[in-house]
């Protein structure tokens, strides 16, 4: 869970825009929340619900430590409802039961709210039901749609909502909440590469197939300064028999490629730069030495081309047998 101060620091013109609403007093029936999975949309929606619900607000931030922001934070506030997709959407029956709640008295004063996460994935029957109490909303009720995909919701409920749009996290920010969570920085500026979700950011960091997996590149690499008997048979006895499935394999290509982005940003000796394996600084340095920028871009043109080819079910022994022998000569595939 993001806190406030991390919340401010990745969405800051959100969280200045909702505190600017609460400090208004300018509330209304509905808010679109649109971005990326991991932008952070749930907890500023969380973020706001506390704002308005809050019994002791201090410079526009809530308290966390009422009643009213506990019940929030555990889940278990009575004015606040959140539906999901049951299954591949969300349906008419899910809305019917959340409209009724809603016209209900509360067991709590105050404001109602309701959150509806991934809103782009309800059913037909499902967004008109809504839209009708959106265009007739009962009392002091809001609420909040969540998506990836605002253009799947239909127009006329889009037109009825405030919208607000989330930035990417930037990638220091992943890659300081990893590090606050033990992961190791060198694995940290791994997987910010990979995932803009910090959930799904530290499951890989943590997940024992990623760290093999990421070894496994990156002994791959010293094999192809070796020779290429050497990295032909590394292939066949542990990236083959391993990365059976499509992602893994994809994802293994990925790694490899951001080592020869890290070989080339050495080589230009970027400032600045915050590279993938950071952990093998000193080795890629040898290597930046050893090649030309022309080489290195062939080696990664290469590596792109392996990724079309795997996408076209290519067969993947022959397919790394050909990019160990590109990467060893540079050349890219034909």
């Amino acid at each position: 869970m993001l806190t406030i101060d991390t919340l401010k620091m990745v969405q800051p013109t959100v969280v200045k825009q909702v505190q600017s609403l609460y400090e208004r007093e300018r509330i209304v029936h509905a808010y679109l929340f649109e971005g990326d999975k991991g932008t952070g949309k749930s907890q500023v929606a969380q973020f706001f619900i506390q704002l308005l619900l809050c019994e002791q607000v201090e410079h526009n931030e809530p308290c966390l430590q009422c009643r009213q922001c506990k019940l929030v934070m555990s889940g278990n506030h009575t004015n606040v409802h959140h539906i999901y997709p049951d299954g591949a959407s969300i349906k008419i029956e899910q809305v019917r039961n959340l409209m009724k709640e809603m016209k209900m008295v509360g067991r709590e004063e105050g404001r109602k709210f309701y959150v509806i996460h991934n809103a782009d994935k309800m059913n037909i029957a499902a967004a008109n039901m809504l839209l009708k109490f959106l265009e007739e909303p009962v009392g002091k009720v809001t609420a909040i749609l969540l998506t990836e995909h605002y253009q799947a919701i239909l127009p006329t409920i889009l037109s009825r909502c405030q919208h607000f749009k989330f930035a990417a996290l930037p990638r220091e920010v992943i890659i300081a909440q990893l590090t606050s969570e033990q992961v190791t920085k060198s694995m940290a500026a791994t997987v910010s590469l990979l995932t803009n979700d910090l959930e799904e950011a530290l499951a890989l960091s943590n997940d024992e197939q990623f760290v093999q997996m990421r070894k496994t590149v990156l002994h791959l690499i010293g094999t192809i300064q070796q020779n290429v008997q050497e990295s032909l048979l590394y292939i066949q006895e542990a990236w083959i028999p391993v990365y059976k499935e499509k992602q893994d394999f994809e994802r293994a290509l990925d790694l490899l490629l951001f080592a020869y982005r890290d070989i080339v940003a050495l080589k230009a000796d970027i400032e600045g730069t915050v590279v993938a394996f950071p952990d093998k600084e000193e080795e890629f340095k040898n290597i930046a030495l050893r090649s030309t920028y022309e080489r290195l871009s062939k080696q990664m043109q290469a590596i792109l081309k392996a990724r079309e080819q795997l996408h076209r079910n290519m067969n993947r022994s022959l397919l790394m047998e050909q990019l160990m022998l590109n990467l060893q000569e540079g050349y890219a595939f034909v």
